[in-house]
Formats: C-alpha cells, structure tokens, sequence
C-alpha cells in the first residue's frame, strides 16, 4: 500500500499527474458517451467550470501554470492496450460487450479537444467546446484537476510529521465510518468519489479500505482506472447532462416537454437490466413522474439526486404502485451528498420496502473537515456542466432550486413548461 503522506511530501510531478489514464474517469461518463456517439454526434456543446463556492477563490490558491500543465497532460493521454482489452472484453452489468467496435475504435484514436483558460478576479473560467462526445470526456478529469491542485496547495507547507499526521487522522476517520457501516443490514454501496476527491491515491485508499472493511457489501466504484486496477465493478448509468442537453436542441415547448423521455427512449436501446435507472430531477421529479410514459415504470429502479432523499423516494413507491408495479422489486439509487448518518438513517427506512443502494461520493474521497487549521480542506461544491448546445443555452431545475442553472428566462420558461412550482431551498455542501 503508498505511502500517501510521503509521496505528497516528496512530490514530482511525473510521478503523480492528477489524472493519469482517460478511463481515470466515471463509468457513466463512457456509457453516455457512446450513446451520444451513436445518437447525437454532430451536435457542438459547451461546457464550463462552475464554482458554486464562492468563498474558495481558486485562482489565488492554484497556479495557473501548473493548471495547464496537468490540463496539458490530460490532452496527452490516450488509451492504452490493457485499458482498451479491458473495455473490450470486460464484463460490465453482466454484459460481455458493453461498448461497440465503432465506438471502441473511435475511442482509442481519441485526444482530448483543446482548452480555454482565463482568470477572473480569484476564480478561473474553464471553458470546452466541440462535438458532444469529444469534450463531454473533459468533465471528470477537468473537475479532478482543480479538486486535487486545491489540496496540493493547502498541503504544501506542511512538514513530513504534520503530513503523516493528517493522513493518519484521514484514514481514521474512514475507517470510523466503515465500522458503522458494517454493523448495517442488507447495505449495498459504491464509490461515486472521482469528481471531487481529494487526490486520485486517496481515492483509491478509500477504495481498497472499503473493499477489505465491507466485503460484498462494497459493490464497485464508479472510477474505471480504479475498477480495473483492484478487479472490482464500474458503476454507473446515467446523469443530468444527457437530458439537458436534449432539451435545449428541443425546437418548441411540446418538443422541450418531450426531451427526457426521448433521452430514455434512445438509452434503453443499448442497456437493460441494472442500467435503465431513471434519473428524474433534471426539471422536477415530480413532473417527470406524473407524465412519464408507462414504459419507463417497467425500468429497473431510480436514482435520487436533489431535494430531500426520503421523500422523493417515498413518491417513487407510490408512483411504481400507481403503475401496477411492485415496489420491493425496484431499486432506489441514493446519491446528493451523502455521509453515514444519511445512509443508515435512509437503509432503516427503506429496507424491504424497496431494493436500496448508496452511491458515496465526496464524503467519502475528500472528508478532511477540521482536519488543517482554517479548515482549507472542507469539501466545496465544483461542478463542470453543458452549459450550452449547438449555441442554444442548456437548463437544470433540479429538486434543489440552489443547484438550478441557466439563464433567468429560460428558467422561467422551462419552470412553466414542466409544471415546477415553488421548492424547497436547501444547502448545497458537496
């Protein structure tokens, strides 16, 4: 096992690039890309950095040079044999061949497109545009590259012993919190920590503790370099970015009314099983369910990602029994901001009367609150989003109005359009 505090303290940068493989990144990220390959490859998106944080003033703690270096580095990578063998011949949600030959191919000739980078007061603006498929791949190594240069520079005046220090008192508190887990029945839970972690061999620590600490519990991660490496499951099915941008190419508002389900329409030709989870909260869950069409109760489960967890997972059983389905037999994916507590309180809650699953994310790969004085580590909220397609801008509601995004009017607009009444606001730590 590294040394984490010891690498950090004799860092080289050759060595420990922040992102290290293209398939350092979430499994979904590769699933929505080859859908949108197969379905949508012509159309141009945009998308950019956003720092809902506002009081953690990135481009006074990051270096701009050393930024576009490791976003340099990224444009230089590309897959390798294993990694493509890998891709090729793994089994993913029990299927042989998950990706296709002509994606494959694409794929392997793949660089990443170019960057904009400027500053802005005391945060960056970073910016990809292209084809959908191409600069879609930017957002997860994009997002761990700023998440891990903040660390590194919070990190970089503390002595040998105060490191050693911290990465002791980082994996006591992991491994607290797997202790409590454990005592917990029935718990299915995975790694969904790449897009804020810490740092990528912090992540992976977290990884091989929940896999000795959980056993089958622990039931994969959503990064791939990770999966591959330590031969466990990649995780993960689909997000907002999908219906997002199908809705802005939407032409008028019947067609933007449409343009969740024909994003689900278009992915259930190329997955089943475990991977049709519905993810319901771009523009309100509860719109979304109410005129949802009737296939899509068939679907495997759902995942819950805005808004308060318990209710919204309440209105899914009572939506699957309103459409002649048997709730115990359905799946609830929990995953916005989730730490123990959370978990245990939801699998007590939820345990036989549905399938249950947690996705743990920045909680998990990136919790060293109170841990450095000041508290520079705390997690923050980071996100890179489509923020526009082929030049029309892209719109998220969310169940959470603190994590809505897109310009006023067309808020407004899409707010009318799915029926979004008045929402509860709530706190957007992570």
């Amino acid at each position: 096992m590294i040394d984490i505090a010891t690498r950090v303290y004799n860092h080289k940068w050759k060595i420990d690039p922040v992102v290290r493989s293209l398939i350092d990144t979430d499994f979904y990220k590769l699933l929505m890309c080859q859908t949108v390959f197969h379905n949508r490859p012509d159309t141009r998106v945009t998308f950019s950095l956003i720092n809902r944080s506002k009081h953690v003033p990135l481009a006074d703690l990051i270096d701009e040079g050393e930024l576009r270096e490791q976003l340099d580095h990224v444009r230089s990578l590309s897959l390798t044999r294993g990694e493509s063998t890998w891709l090729r011949g793994n089994m993913f949600y029990g299927k042989r061949q998950m990706f296709s030959p002509e994606f494959m191919e694409w794929f392997e000739g793949m660089r990443l497109p170019p960057y904009q980078l400027e500053r802005r007061g005391d945060q960056y603006e970073l910016t990809f545009e292209g084809k959908w498929h191409e600069v879609m791949l930017w957002e997860i190594p994009a997002l761990a590259v700023l998440m891990e240069l903040r660390s590194r520079a919070v990190l970089a005046d503390l002595d040998r012993f105060e490191l050693q220090v911290l990465y002791a008192r980082g994996m006591t508190r992991v491994w607290e919190k797997i202790e409590q887990l454990r005592q917990v029945p029935d718990l299915r839970l995975a790694d969904f920590g790449t897009r804020r972690r810490h740092s990528h061999l912090w992540q992976d620590w977290c990884v091989q503790a929940l896999m000795e600490g959980l056993g089958d519990r622990f039931v994969g991660t959503s990064n791939c370099l990770i999966a591959k490496r330590r031969e466990i499951e990649a995780i993960g099915t689909n997000a907002h970015e999908l219906p997002m941008v199908y809705a802005a190419l939407a032409p008028d508002d019947a067609a933007l009314a449409q343009a969740p389900y024909d994003v689900l329409s278009d992915w259930q030709r190329g997955h089943d099983g475990n991977l049709r989870i519905i993810l319901p909260d771009t523009y309100g869950t509860r719109g979304f369910l109410d005129n949802a069409p009737d296939w899509l109760a068939g679907w495997t489960g759902i995942r819950i990602d805005s808004g308060d967890p318990a209710e919204w997972a309440e209105t899914a059983i009572k939506w699957w029994q309103s459409r002649g389905e048997d709730p115990a037999k359905k799946l609830v994916i929990f995953s916005d901001g989730l730490d123990v507590a959370k978990i245990i309180e939801l699998q007590q809650r939820f345990s036989g009367r549905v399938r249950t699953s947690f996705g743990w994310g920045t909680l998990l790969t990136n919790d060293f609150r109170d841990l450095v004085p000041g508290d520079r580590l705390a997690p923050f909220s980071l996100v890179c989003k489509a923020v526009s397609a082929n030049g029309r801008p892209t719109v998220k509601l969310s169940d959470n109005p603190n994590k809505a995004m897109g310009p006023q009017d067309e808020i407004t607009r899409y707010k009318r359009v799915f029926g979004v009444g008045d929402q509860e606001r709530a706190e957007v730590v992570v």
